[in-house]
């Protein structure tokens, strides 16, 4: 009888090993991946992947893996995402040329190009928030510049173009975060050391609405409800019902040491939520907090 050959026919040996190769260098990319810091939390519009700003570009997770997005690798500060568009400010990657700080730049492809919408070299926004609809924009400067004369919150809704300094009355704190509306630019809300406030007149007069370290907030896409993060301690996530003015608290992985510091929803699949800790950690929920999913851990891709 003819001894039986278990050696592989050479196109055959040749997909293997392509397909060892595709697997070891999907591995290998999503082990390379790391977060130094995080400094904003998005989905696309699709809902297809989750956007991670940090301090050298945009790091993606979708469809289980981590990847570096093929953008330039700017130091992007106060990012955040509306439906077409990336707003951010920050400084240029070494070597860019570019102007430092940015100002306020936007992105109408997904990060892989960016245009200055102004204050270029003179602001560096680490709190801005937008309007998921609108693309009205919220910023707090901490200084003055040619189009800010004092330290405050300041908003444009034409794209930086003019910029009008709301008055803030009733916010007395240190601005952690800002979030907008998704479809009604004059309802603002700020995260501060004194607790989470809301404005529906367009900055002019706050009311505190939770007492507290308030350190993320954000407007569910349905413009009726506003989550936010809490730290006197222990970290707690809630959710403020715009209505009913009730609120309930959202359960958290455990969180030692560590508290909520971006949160974000996916728009095609709205019981789906992000969040992002300033340990650098991110989880994932499929359906509204009630479990979690841990895609980074201390800044290093799972």
């Amino acid at each position: 009888m003819k001894p039986v050959s278990y050696a592989l026919h050479p196109a055959l040996r040749a997909a293997v090993a392509a397909l060892a190769l595709i697997m070891y260098s999907s591995i290998a990319a999503a082990q390379s991946v790391t977060l130094p810091d995080v400094h904003g939390l998005a989905y696309s519009a699709d809902g297809k992947r989750l956007i991670v700003a940090v301090h050298d570009g945009i790091a993606i997770y979708n469809a289980g893996r981590w990847s570096k997005d093929p953008g330039p690798r700017h130091d992007y500060m106060g990012f955040t995402a509306t439906k077409g568009r990336f707003y951010s400010s920050g400084h240029p990657a070494p070597g860019s040329g570019l102007k430092n700080p940015f100002g306020l730049i936007v992105s109408g492809d997904g990060g892989r190009t960016w245009e200055k919408r102004g204050l270029e070299g003179e602001a560096d926004f680490h709190v801005l928030g937008a309007s998921y609809e609108t693309n009205a924009i919220y910023v707090y400067s901490h200084g003055r510049n040619s189009r800010m004369d004092h330290p405050g919150i300041y908003y444009t809704l034409n794209d930086g173009f003019t910029w009008t300094r709301a008055q803030a009355q009733g916010l007395d704190s240190t601005v952690h975060a800002i979030a907008v509306h998704p479809s009604k630019p004059q309802i603002v809300a700020v995260a501060a050391k004194e607790g989470l406030f809301l404005s529906t007149n367009s900055g002019e007069r706050f009311e505190r609405l939770a007492a507290g370290q308030a350190l993320a907030a954000f407007f569910e896409l349905d413009g009726e409800h506003l989550v936010y993060s809490l730290y006197d301690g222990a970290a707690k996530l809630h959710r403020h019902s715009l209505k009913s003015r009730s609120r309930t608290e959202i359960p958290l992985p455990p969180l030692t040491r560590d508290a909520v510091g971006y949160i974000a929803q996916n728009p095609a699949d709205r019981a789906e939520y992000a969040i992002a800790t300033f340990e650098r950690s991110v989880f994932l929920s499929k359906n509204m907090g009630k479990s979690w999913t841990q895609i980074a851990q201390n800044g290093q891709a799972k």
